[in-house]
């Protein structure tokens, strides 16, 4: 179900999630990822990209073929024109830091930095580990400079080429760091704003990251036992100007506090969901603007409120969001997938939709019979 159409401010946007999405057995392995929290998630054109997790059930966690109960040290693909969930096998050294990492996608890299092992705190990370998503093979980058601490929690974005790291915990102590690593020459520094003491944002972690291309915004997170509850500030730092916006919650049109929601950003536009408020499970959905920086709730909720889930768009701005925890007496996760179009689909994406429900096993069909139907060559691409 695609949802209905409505307009606000002049945007147009499909509000309602779609149903769980569609999956498939594959030939081997286990048949979708299980349920899980603190796992990231990244997306293209074809494919969802699923790193880590954990989940402390047992048999949910797989049990004895599980060697790194109860975390999962696994990659899962998700193919949006097929439907299907495989678990990727890998070569190389796979981070053992699996929960809470960070993670991005750099063309066909995969970049996660951070995150923690078991117990919490005590086994975390600071390498920055990169996997080829086309060739299926983990590295690890090496850098010199300046590196973070060893943290989870933090977040990341690339930024014309720099990496940037906010913030995170070592799970005694949050941060209010900012780090920055080049890409290009593999070189952290420390990145020190000018702002006096009493002129920083708070310590956090859990928290999500914005960026227009000349300034970061920081939106949510907090501490175990605090959430934030300031306002905008300006910190001038190097080469870019660094804000922090955390949502109030108390005047109407604004987010309430929140930590291990989720972000993505569409242009200028920035949409956060769900997350955890210290009392309640969170299912909204909200969306800033950075050029007018104007909230606005939308009317989507999600079909379960969750924390410590993960979603990613694609770059037609379809989000999709999976797993995280759902019950907090019973401390439940789930394993649930849902979408979302968070911009009007172009009339391409929705025929290439309608395309795939009519006939599923068009990915069967070789190349030549697909190219000879009509298909371009970007399309087979995608379906393959």
């Amino acid at each position: 179900r695609s949802g209905s159409l409505s307009h606000r401010q002049g945007f147009p946007i499909f509000h309602i999630f779609s149903h769980p999405v569609r999956s498939s057995l594959f030939s081997s392995g286990r048949r979708t990822p299980p349920a899980r929290s603190g796992h990231r998630c990244v997306a293209d054109d074809t494919n969802l990209y699923v790193f880590g997790g954990y989940n402390p059930d047992y048999d949910e966690s797989g049990g004895s073929e599980n060697e790194d109960y109860p975390l999962f040290r696994e990659l899962w693909r998700y193919h949006f024109a097929t439907g299907r969930w495989q678990q990727i096998q890998t070569e190389g050294y796979v981070p053992t830091e699996l929960a809470s990492m960070s993670a991005v996608l750099h063309g066909n890299n995969l970049l996660v930095f951070g995150g923690t092992g078991i117990p919490f705190g005590e086994n975390n990370g600071n390498d920055v580990h990169v996997c080829n998503v086309k060739y299926k093979r983990w590295s690890l980058l090496n850098c010199r400079g300046k590196k973070p601490k060893r943290i989870y929690g933090q977040a990341m974005v690339i930024i014309n080429g720099f990496l940037y790291v906010f913030g995170g915990t070592t799970g005694y102590i949050y941060s209010t760091d900012l780090h920055r690593l080049d890409l290009t020459t593999r070189e952290w520094i420390h990145l020190k704003p000018n702002n006096p003491r009493d002129d920083l944002p708070e310590e956090r972690y859990r928290h999500e990251i914005a960026q227009d291309g000349q300034r970061i915004y920081i939106l949510g997170g907090g501490t175990s036992w605090t959430f934030t509850h300031t306002t905008w500030r300006p910190i001038p730092g190097r080469r870019l100007r660094f804000f922090v916006f955390e949502p109030c919650g108390i005047l109407i049109g604004f987010p309430a506090p929140r930590r291990c929601h989720s972000c993505v950003q569409i242009r200028n536009d920035v949409f956060i969901c769900g997350g955890y408020n210290g009392e309640f499970i969170l299912a909204d959905l909200w969306k800033i603007n950075l050029r007018t920086f104007q909230w606005s709730r939308l009317p989507a909720v999600m079909p379960e409120p969750a924390y410590f889930h993960c979603a990613a768009v694609t770059p037609t701005g379809c989000m999709y969001i999976h797993g995280g925890v759902v019950n907090i007496h019973e401390n439940k996760r789930t394993g649930s997938l849902f979408k979302i179009w968070l911009a009007v689909p172009s009339l391409l994406e929705r025929c290439w939709e309608r395309l795939l429900q009519a006939f599923p096993h068009l990915a069967n069909l070789p190349t030549v019979q697909l190219l000879n139907l009509g298909l371009t060559q970007e399309l087979i691409e995608r379906l393959k």
